[in-house]
């Protein structure tokens, strides 16, 4: 996974109206932790932030007030509800060879069995511990073929090198529902038949 440089600059003022002249000025509020150091208050900027997280569990190298260099990675984000900008955002400091466990996107490919069945994603993300510099964009699950009924479990997916499950491997990702309206709309008929009888 690529890096991506940001230039932090550190903040004095905290409260909501340090942080709306913050936002004001399209800039972020952020705080960083973690490695049992005092938490850091930064500011970044708004729209190198918004597309840096953009891909999920990026891994951004922080220029702070040009002095010290930290890697971190995101552990919460706040957006307003309406407009969507960023509010603020809260980052876990890593260092290189380090694990973290962190959610990772599930993909999919191919198409179910013929028959109208439906895909149910039961994890949307699946947690795993990888190297914070190598952490996997997404994992890709082919559901070529299957059939109602039929499930993936955490264990059968195929992980890239040096990831490791961080749920229990008998956790449904993935599972197939046979089509429900069909059926449905079967029995309203039988219903409207008795009830003309």
């Amino acid at each position: 996974m690529s890096e991506v440089k940001l230039a932090a600059e550190t903040r004095t003022e905290f409260g909501k109206g340090a942080a709306r002249r913050i936002r004001r000025e399209n800039k972020v509020p952020v705080v960083l932790y973690g490695h049992g150091t005092d938490p850091v208050h930064l500011t970044l900027p708004g729209h190198d932030l918004q597309m840096a997280l953009r891909t999920p569990n990026v891994l951004i190298s922080l220029d702070i007030d040009g002095k010290a260099n930290e890697l971190a990675i995101p552990k919460a984000v706040q957006r307003d509800a309406i407009k969507g900008f960023l509010e603020h955002v809260d980052l876990l400091l890593v260092k290189r060879g380090e694990k973290v466990t962190v959610e990772v996107p599930v993909h999919t490919e191919g198409e179910l069995a013929p028959g109208g069945n439906l895909l149910e994603h039961v994890l949307t993300a699946l947690p795993v511990e990888a190297e914070a510099t190598h952490i996997p964009a997404a994992v890709t699950v082919s559901v070529e073929g299957l059939e109602a009924g039929a499930s993936i479990l955490a264990k059968d997916i195929t992980l890239p090198k040096g990831t490791t499950l961080a749920v229990e491997e008998d956790a449904v990702v993935l599972q197939v529902l046979a089509a429900q309206a069909e059926e449905a709309e079967g029995e309203a008929a039988e219903g409207e038949e008795a009830a003309e009888a």
